[in-house]
């Protein structure tokens, strides 16, 4: 367990965070949707049981209890139903339009939920940010996807003031935004290579936790990141794989077109250069990402590539970001995810990055060295 002593955050409160994230409410039903790896197991809560899915029993205890005890008539919404959907097996995949109640009654999202909800809790193991995103555009909710909670997450990254976030966040999209190419130095195994990822003077963009009335949106929480869709990428850059192997991503045309080996098992290079062969679409890169926050180290992604010092690229649909990237132009649905890939001296720290530098109007500006902003960032935020 990381000690979260030496960071300061006020204890959790569920009425601050919905308050500051998606103002006071005036009336609307909220729900909380769930994944399960058999969604019928939320018939009488019986998934709680089960001691591997603890993030859904966050969506449970902290969520669904708290909305129920009293929540719901102090942030003035309704209702604080509570579904299940089937787990897509990856990050951002499409999900399956069946879910199921507590009472083992069986609805579809798409004709009983979305369009019922004015608000919808999405707390799951894999991402729905990009479903989600794109379903409320259409039906016109609000939401916020947490997959991932742990009790880390809940006392800090959703502990932390969003007013604040946020304004910290726009100083630093201010800073990046109109970059016509940033350029990422990798150190590894003897070997040092560099990234280009081509923005094209595109306004910067920021995911900062507020979802105001007004606007159909999906939150993705903790947020804290500036972030922009590359228009292309050419380079190297290196790979973790699951079991600690290490491979070189080669990039050209925006696209990684091969991976070779610098050491570990040299089935998973196989693996992936097969899946780039078959569907060259799933060797995109659709984002690049740089956190905001001062946050402890969670063990989640969606907490840690918010970490200020962090950065991180990633692959497949880009549709929720604005980008052109959608699940369409795979050959397979299953492989229309988005997956972001963290570099952080705790999540990599056999890959070191010298140098970030944003080109921007023919000025060179350093924005990270060695996982630590550069005076130019500190003095954004300052």
């Amino acid at each position: 367990m990381v000690d979260i002593s030496k960071f300061s955050f006020p204890p959790f409160s569920l009425d601050r965070l919905m308050t500051t994230c998606f103002g006071q409410g005036s009336g609307e039903k909220l729900c909380i949707l769930i994944d399960l790896p058999n969604p019928e197991d939320v018939k009488d809560f019986a998934f709680l049981k089960d001691e591997s899915l603890s993030i859904q029993n966050y969506g449970y205890e902290v969520f669904y209890n708290g909305f129920k005890d009293g929540g719901l008539d102090r942030l003035n919404y309704q209702a604080g139903d509570f579904y299940a959907y089937k787990e897509t097996g990856g990050s951002n995949l499409d999900m399956d339009d069946e879910c199921w109640d507590p009472t083992g009654k069986q609805f579809s999202l798409d004709k009983d939920i979305y369009p019922n909800y004015g608000i919808i809790l999405t707390v799951s193991t894999f991402s729905a940010t990009a479903p989600l995103t794109a379903k409320a555009k259409e039906y016109g909710f609000r939401g916020a996807t947490l997959h991932g909670l742990n009790q880390i997450i809940i006392d800090s990254g959703l502990s932390v003031d969003y007013d604040e976030i946020s304004a910290i966040t726009e100083k630093m999209r201010v800073g990046l935004t109109k970059a016509d190419y940033f350029e990422i130095d990798f150190s590894v195994e003897g070997q040092t290579t560099t990234l280009r990822l081509i923005t094209n003077q595109q306004e910067a963009q920021k995911s900062h936790g507020l979802c105001p009335p007004g606007k159909p949106d999906v939150a993705n929480l903790p947020a804290g990141e500036v972030y922009f869709v590359p228009e292309g990428a050419e380079g190297e850059f290196p790979f973790k794989y699951e079991d600690e192997t290490l491979g070189m991503l080669h990039v050209k045309d925006g696209k990684i077109y091969k991976s070779t080996l610098l050491y570990g098992d040299y089935s998973l290079i196989e693996e992936h250069n097969e899946k780039l062969q078959d569907d060259p679409m799933t060797g995109a890169l659709g984002e690049l990402g740089f956190g905001t926050q001062v946050l402890p180290f969670s063990g989640r992604d969606i907490q840690d590539e918010k970490i200020r010092g962090t950065v991180h690229v990633a692959t497949g649909r880009d549709d929720h970001l604005g980008g052109n990237l959608t699940p369409d132009l795979f050959k397979h649905k299953q492989n229309a995810s988005h997956d972001d890939v963290l570099y952080a001296p705790f999540k990599t720290p056999e890959i070191r990055i010298p140098e970030v530098r944003m080109i921007r109007n023919g000025e060179t500006i350093t924005i990270m060295q060695n996982y630590e902003v550069t005076d130019y960032i500190d003095q954004l935020l300052a």
